[in-house]
């Protein structure tokens, strides 16, 4: 339904389906009350819930929950229920709250950083081209050219910025610039094989996304699996996590691992892992812009 105080045209004025859903996420210090609150407060402006999920950490003291409730139950847009939440509820659980709302029907979108690997990109882009995707695939970007005319067959902009180690500097400006354009809900490294520069970590922090071919902390920075067959492990995986300035340890938000033995070869396993990278990272990018994960300090909340 459309906000009560909406005029159409404007940016609150949504007709909901009853597909589309306001979605709350919020970390704060543990307290009593926080669930009665929150729900008093979604009962009383005729919020349906379709999905709860709370988390209380005993070691850090924080509370943690997801909230998914009908758009059209309501009789106000979520313009007007951030403010609302913000003034009725967020006022009183204290300024360390960390909070957000969303509105499904508010189409997401991504960009892809590639470099020359194919799998984590065509993966990507057939789920998004079936749907399976809550988000639309704005532009890849690679390094090198060999996956421009696979991009552009999925209907994508492909952008190539050549990266050299003398011109780093000018490559990485070039590749925020093109990112910049579209503003995407998030920035994937579906094996970009580059090392994010400090500035664009902060830039892009809760945004960028890497897929790491190792279980980490296992096994950081270049090789992965050749580090892997000479220490003969007998479990292989992938990580998907946010980057940071340091280097393969952001906030993990999801891993997996495939069994190997002393037969198989440095070859195997990056066939292989292959297969764990492409699943490990769509599941996490699928959370992310389905607003499952909510982020403290080192750690992922994760509700899947």
């Amino acid at each position: 339904m459309p906000s009560a105080d909406a005029t159409p045209g404007s940016p609150d004025h949504v007709l909901a389906s009853s597909d589309d859903r306001f979605v709350l996420t919020l970390g704060c210090p543990d307290q009593t009350g926080i669930v009665a609150r929150i729900s008093t407060f979604l009962a009383e402006i005729g919020g349906w819930i379709t999905e709860a999920a709370y988390h209380s950490d005993p070691e850090t003291g924080w509370f943690f929950t997801r909230q998914a409730v009908r758009a059209d139950s309501l009789h106000i847009g979520v313009d007007e229920l951030r403010t609302r939440f913000a003034a009725e509820v967020v006022s009183e659980l204290g300024g360390e709250t960390e909070w957000r709302v969303t509105a499904t029907a508010e189409r997401k979108s991504v960009v892809l950083l590639v470099s020359k690997e194919a799998h984590c990109l065509t993966d990507l882009l057939g789920r998004a081209q079936r749907g399976e995707l809550p988000a639309d695939v704005a532009a890849v970007i690679g390094n090198h050219r060999d996956l421009g005319d696979l991009t552009e067959r999925f209907g994508v902009p492909f952008h190539h910025v050549p990266f050299t180690p003398d011109t780093k500097a000018e490559a990485f400006a070039e590749v925020a610039r093109l990112v910049g354009e579209h503003s995407p809900d998030a920035v994937v490294l579906a094996r970009f094989m580059q090392i994010l520069p400090p500035d664009l970590c902060d830039a892009w922090a809760g945004r960028a996304i890497n897929i790491h071919h190792s279980f980490l902390p296992s096994f950081i920075g270049a090789r992965p699996y050749h580090q892997a067959f000479a220490r003969g492990v007998k479990l292989i995986g992938a990580t998907c996590h946010y980057v940071t300035a340091d280097l393969d340890a952001g906030p993990i938000i999801e891993q997996d691992v495939i069994r190997v033995d002393h037969g198989d070869s440095v070859a195997d396993m990056v066939r292989q892992g292959r297969d764990i990278e492409t699943l490990v990272l769509s599941r996490g990018l699928r959370w992310h812009l389905e607003d499952r994960i909510l982020v403290h300090g080192r750690k992922t909340v994760v509700f899947n």
